[in-house]
């Protein structure tokens, strides 16, 4: 099964106010697996960003102006996806943003069928708790420490791991308890403290590069800079 792990960010909260996606990452999962395939494009929305936005995210006007539009990488886009399905935190804001900008671009738009909603899974599984993302990397050990800004790419790295937690492991649909019984193995069939191999780098070297570039640009005045 293929599934793609996705995030947006914006210059705003609402499409039909004007705002527009600056940045999609998103990341390839088969069979529960990341498999290091990414999709990732920072984008020109054609309007100036909003100071509250920029605090959000750091995507300055002068960085996005030689970006590309939604719609010269609508059909990139569009072609990674494929038909597989979508997972999205709070998925209702990002799919709301990308049907409009794919609906300028004269594409057709992406069902709500396909995509599974983790803010949704939280809140089913932990009601009442803390549910964003940074909150449930907390919950589940996963390391965010380099999430100083969001970031579509590392914030659809994050989500997949959490996601793979929220549904139980990377085999959710895997009963190993009665096997190991069968087999006199204690401990089989529970989770290990330790990976079998590690993770892949969250970036590649040219994301790295890109990341360090827009650092350098925003400075040590930047608002992310202060610290909390």
């Amino acid at each position: 099964m293929r599934e793609i792990v996705l995030d947006t960010e914006t210059t705003g909260l609402e499409p039909a106010e004007g705002h527009r996606i600056v940045e999609i990452g998103a990341v390839e999962l088969l069979n529960h697996l990341p498999t290091g395939t990414t999709f990732h494009a920072y984008l020109n929305p054609e309007r100036p960003m909003p100071p509250e936005a920029e605090a959000v995210h750091g995507l300055t006007d002068a960085f996005l102006a030689d970006k590309p539009r939604f719609r010269d990488e609508a059909g990139r886009f569009l072609s990674f996806i494929g038909e597989a399905r979508l997972v999205i935190h709070n998925a209702a804001f990002d799919l709301r943003f990308l049907n409009a900008e794919l609906t300028a671009s004269g594409h057709a738009e992406i069902g709500w069928a396909r995509v599974v909603d983790t803010l949704a899974l939280a809140r089913q599984r932990f009601p009442g708790s803390p549910a964003s993302l940074d909150a449930l990397c907390r919950r589940f050990g996963v390391d965010n420490a380099g999430r100083a800004l969001h970031g579509a790419l590392l914030d659809s790295r994050l989500l997949a791991e959490v996601y793979l937690e929220l549904i139980g492991g990377r085999q959710p649909g895997l009963v190993l308890d009665a096997a190991a019984g069968a087999a006199g193995r204690p401990g089989a069939g529970t989770r290990r403290g330790t990976r079998p191999r590690p993770l892949p780098p969250r970036l590649s070297e040219a994301e790295a590069a890109a990341h360090a570039a827009l650092v350098a640009e925003l400075g040590p005045a930047a608002l992310w800079a202060a610290g909390d």
